[in-house]
């Protein structure tokens, strides 16, 4: 398995839909729909050109996770898109943590000093991943930050770094 910054390829977009409408659609049961979330569509302009970046996790060459950095300014960026098909999370293979490490150093590297993220209230699973990794819950009074988000009862954190 490998993890790479994402590079503009049709099989690769393809299949981080796939991804994305599996963990959110048919696993979650979100209801949110690709149009809500167009920023996948324009990964290099959206992500890569404002000084974050997009990862992909390859099996095969074929996409089994995903995670993104987006800059909000130079000290706050946004964590987003952490997808893994359910047989790479946990023992053996962790990937849902190898991609917050990749993305964790990068922004290290990059000097910000604050991630947050959006989550949805009944996805408990991830809660406790974020919060294993030393996010915080906050309130929206708190948050200070706005980005787009399509919003299904939200729970907002943040990592100080």
């Amino acid at each position: 398995m490998q993890i790479i910054s994402y590079q503009n390829n049709p099989q690769y977009l393809a299949e981080l839909v796939d991804l994305i409408n599996y963990c959110q659609n048919i696993e979650a049961k979100l209801n949110i729909k690709m149009y809500e979330q167009n920023d996948i569509f324009q990964i290099d302009t959206y992500y890569q050109q404002k000084g974050g970046d997009f990862w992909i996790a390859l099996e095969n060459n074929h996409v089994v996770g995903s995670i993104a950095l987006l800059p909000l300014d130079s000290k706050t960026a946004v964590l987003k898109k952490l997808f893994t098909y359910p047989d790479y999370r946990g023992k053996p293979n962790h990937l849902g943590a190898k991609l917050y490490q990749e993305l964790l150093t990068f922004a290290k590297q990059k000097s910000f000093q604050r991630i947050v993220l959006d989550t949805p209230e009944n996805e408990t699973r991830s809660h406790y991943f974020y919060e294993k990794n030393g996010f915080k819950q906050v309130s929206s009074k708190d948050f200070n930050a706005s980005y787009p988000y399509p919003d299904r009862d939200s729970r907002l954190y943040q990592l100080i770094l």
